[in-house]
């Protein structure tokens, strides 16, 4: 345990290393602007030509994932709740399999650009303008700029590095490289910076099994801190975490972000063959895979150096997401540029979510609000719009990073809301795509109830939070902490210094209805949709309709999983639009009020982030 708590600073070297990550990724964007004779066309912009391969897809589909959230957040969340996180991994495998199997075969052959696109063709453009607005105003608004200002305040707390030196150094070159280099350059950067998260991963857990003086200490301290806890069979859907939860739950939020969201579609159906398409997925899965172990070992760590002194209770960090970057000042302090190739590593996570949206949200601008109501343009004329684009909503993330900064614990709450939009819009291309006889009118209703529903649910639980009993959080001790008895009130009940619990008598809904785990906000968003929207359907006449089969999952599409060792027929691609995709990200709404948790900088009971 630690007894003290002397702790280094940044240094002239952690800069460096930092800098020298943002210049590199500044460089790839550079050459991609120029090379092959640069971006002549929207598509080349946004979509890379439609020429991309599986392994650079996939690792840019992993780092997207890898945000900042899960450098910082998912180690913190094993300290305190446990490694029940590692069913995850059931998870991941599941939704990729949904996402490779059922939503990648109808994008792929429609060769649309805006995933908004397929709502027009399927039902009508009332919803695919419904679905481009609510991309645009969660992704825009509020994610992108809380995903660059809340790993920067966590890290600036703990090491003193420079707030607004990161966000505003971090916007610019993520920007600069989104602009010029368009998809390839996204592409391209996220396999470095990949490679950065992973050293700085790395990095810590080497060094732990050091001080630790072997693994087996780690694991043997977790096993007696009721830490290897994976398996929970508990089927009470209010409980946070249990096996089901995880595993129904997790696969319908996560679908909505890897099956129909456009920052994760866009790089998948920018690959130059179906096959490359879904084996981008597959391999990404493991990407997935050895993030969560390495997150799952960090977190382990955690526990095992602080089990006698948890320094969130000892109010050495004010919120859990801060542990990591206080545990890399503590260990490797003595290793001149490490604790920069972590900082490097946490904005890697950064630049790799927010280029991904900015990539995404400029080819739904370009696709869904500009090519349809201004025909004339030419494809040139279109490349600069995007470019135009991206640079655009570069200096609007910026933006939101400062106004995250004003708005506080505000955003814990809007942003939780938008969050609930990923399982009605997943609903919505699960009815179009399964459904032959889902009309728009059903559609609609479905989107608007599930809608309606997810923001009942999730506002309710923002107002009237989980009770610790709900969540479950493990015993943290500060038994063997050398401090001064001022700092804390008590060491007997963890509840007590941890929760405020709330005074105010909490009504009937809000230790059931509000209670449900987050991870079940999105699949009664689903599930309310899907229902609604074939009701509707029903009675408004949809069997009489005829759907085309080229807009629904057909067992021609699923069958031709199995002659992978053969040589691919040729995929048919309608050009119903010149296709141009935008680029990566991994961060969205289905998540989002759980990174909050991260910005907001505040303890909060339903909290810390996936």
């Amino acid at each position: 345990a630690r007894l003290s708590f002397s702790m280094g600073r940044f240094t002239v070297w952690d800069y460096v290393v930092f800098a020298a990550m943002l210049l590199v990724s500044a460089v790839i964007g550079i050459y991609y602007a120029f090379a092959g004779g640069g971006q002549k066309t929207s598509r080349d912009f946004l979509m890379g030509g439609r020429s991309m391969s599986a392994l650079p897809v996939s690792l840019s589909l992993t780092a997207s994932f890898m945000s900042a959230v899960t450098v910082l957040g998912t180690p913190a969340e094993i300290y305190r709740y446990g490694a029940i996180f590692c069913v995850f991994a059931i998870t991941y495998g599941l939704v990729v399999l949904c996402s490779a199997e059922i939503f990648l075969p109808v994008f792929y052959k429609l060769g649309i650009t805006s995933t908004y696109e397929y709502l027009e063709l399927r039902f009508n453009k009332y919803l695919r303008l419904c679905g481009t607005v609510l991309f645009i105003i969660q992704t825009a608004t509020l994610y992108t700029g809380i995903v660059i200002y809340a790993p920067a305040l966590a890290l600036n707390q703990v090491t003193g590095f420079d707030l607004w030196g990161a966000v505003v150094a971090t916007g610019v070159v993520c920007t600069f490289y989104c602009t010029l280099g368009g998809l390839k350059a996204v592409v391209w950067t996220d396999v470095f910076q990949v490679g950065i998260m992973v050293a700085g991963f790395s990095s810590v857990i080497i060094r732990a099994v050091v001080v630790q003086e072997g693994i087996g200490r780690i694991v043997n301290d977790s096993y007696h801190g009721g830490r290897l806890n994976f398996w929970d069979f508990n089927p009470n859907p209010l409980q946070r975490h249990t096996f089901w939860t995880i595993v129904i739950g997790g696969t319908f939020t996560w679908a909505g972000i890897y099956g129909v969201n456009q920052s994760q579609v866009q790089r998948y159906i920018a690959c130059k063959s179906r096959f490359h398409a879904k084996m981008s997925l597959y391999i990404n899965l493991l990407g997935l895979w050895a993030i969560l172990a390495c997150a799952t070992l960090c977190g382990l760590a955690l526990y095992s150096i602080y089990k006698d002194c948890d320094p969130w209770t000892a109010n050495q960090v004010s919120a859990l997401d801060q542990l990591m970057p206080y545990l890399v000042l503590d260990i490797l302090h003595d290793f001149p540029g490490v604790p920069g190739l972590f900082v490097a590593s946490a904005y890697s996570g950064t630049l790799s979510t927010v280029s991904s949206s900015i990539n995404a949200l400029a080819a739904v601008t370009v696709e869904d609000l500009i090519r349809p109501y201004f025909r004339s343009l030419s494809e040139k004329k279109l490349s600069w719009i995007s470019m135009g684009m991206s640079l655009f909503y570069g200096g609007v993330c910026i933006a939101m990073a400062a106004l995250a900064s004003l708005l506080g614990a505000l955003l814990q709450a809007a942003l939780s809301i938008f969050g609930m939009v990923g399982g009605p819009l997943l609903g919505l291309f699960a009815l179009g795509m399964l459904c032959s006889f889902a009309n728009g009118i059903g559609a609609f209703v479905g989107l608007v109830s599930g809608f309606v529903v997810s923001l009942w649910v999730g506002i309710g639980s923002q107002i009237y939070p989980p009770l610790p009993e709900r969540t479950k959080p493990l015993y943290l001790s500060t038994a063997g902490c050398n401090i001064s008895s001022g700092n804390l009130t008590s060491t007997e009940n963890p509840f007590t210094t941890v929760f405020n619990t709330p005074t105010a008598e909490r009504p009937a809904l809000a230790d059931n209805w509000y209670s449900f785990s987050y991870l079940y906000f999105s699949t009664l968003g689903t599930l309310i949709t899907v229902v609604v929207g074939i009701i509707i359907s029903l009675l408004t006449g949809g069997l009489k309709q005829n759907t085309d089969r080229k807009f629904l999952l057909t067992k021609e599409d699923f069958l031709s999983n199995f002659s992978w060792f053969k040589p691919e027929t040729k995929v048919e691609v309608l050009n119903w639009k010149p296709f141009t995709m935008a680029a990566e990200g991994t961060d969205n709404p289905a998540f989002s009020h759980i990174e909050m948790d991260v910005a907001s900088n505040k303890n909060k009971v339903n909290g810390l982030h996936i």
